[in-house]
């Protein structure tokens, strides 16, 4: 990355709002400004209906503010073919469909070729062995041959981030990656994401959970929403405070940080 993209923001958002029309002018955001530069890992938290799903939509060049301005990696929506923008963002939802039978190998090309399903003739030896090394860059060398459908819930989450990262993202997108998981495999995850952040030092990452307790050490930016606007934005010792916890989830809010892991617990 030369010096001119190190200090471009991967993510600006300005003056942004969303109407949602088809229920009579909801607002779903509104005065919305944001920035995320490279090797930033943000939070986004909120409580449900906050309107963190449309914020992705928006940074992963899937829809049009209604009014604002959206600039990803240096392209303005509306000015940018949102297609071509979107092979350079890489983006991790359980949501994502995938074909259970294929391989964790498998999964993780189709990556390279953006697609559900694998196109073979797409892959070359170098492709092959980029699949491979990723599974192995996210703790998954063992799974490589075993079917998805077969994984758990965490091997999951990390064989998607391998398929994610074989486009060379300088953005990665996680929503609500730790959905349903258990403790060892929350754990993993959290290992994973925390080594990425220390081996890839421009990627950018914006993590959508529920949970302080699934932020990796590596978090450096959070942004809380409620209602479809911002209650704090900055760095992550300013933001993740008990008032500011308490302001976005509308009840008493005790947040404390141990070895560089946050937890939060509703005070009666």
């Amino acid at each position: 990355m030369d010096e001119a993209e190190q200090t471009r923001p991967v993510v600006a958002l300005t003056d942004v709002a969303v109407h949602r029309r088809t229920t009579g002018q909801e607002i779903v955001l509104d005065g919305i400004n944001w920035t995320v530069r490279p090797g930033e890992h943000w939070a986004l938290l909120g409580p449900n209906g906050a309107g963190k799903t449309t914020m992705l939509r928006l940074t992963g060049a899937a829809m049009h503010p209604t009014t604002g301005t959206v600039e990803i990696l240096g392209g303005r929506l509306g000015r940018v073919d949102m297609r071509a923008l979107r092979t350079r963002i890489g983006l991790v939802s359980a949501a994502q469909k995938v074909p259970l039978d294929a391989t964790a190998h498998t999964i993780a090309l189709t990556g390279a070729t953006g697609t559900v399903q694998p196109l073979w003739g797409m892959y070359d030896t170098a492709t092959r062995e980029r699949a491979h090394n990723l599974l192995a860059e996210l703790g998954c060398k063992e799974l490589a041959d075993r079917r998805f459908g077969d994984c758990s819930g965490g091997q999951r989450a990390r064989i998607l981030i391998s398929r994610a990262l074989m486009a060379d993202p300088s953005l990665l997108l996680l929503d609500e990656p730790f959905n349903a998981l258990d403790l060892p495999s929350r754990e993993d995850l959290v290992d994973a994401l925390y080594r990425l952040a220390a081996d890839r030092g421009d990627l950018a990452t914006v993590t959508v959970t529920h949970h302080l307790e699934e932020l990796p050490p590596s978090t450096t930016h959070a942004f809380l929403l409620r209602e479809g606007r911002k209650v704090a934005s900055g760095p992550v010792d300013h933001v993740l405070t008990p008032e500011n916890m308490t302001s976005c989830f509308g009840r008493p809010v005790h947040v404390a940080r141990h070895d560089g892991r946050w937890y939060a617990r509703s005070v009666r």
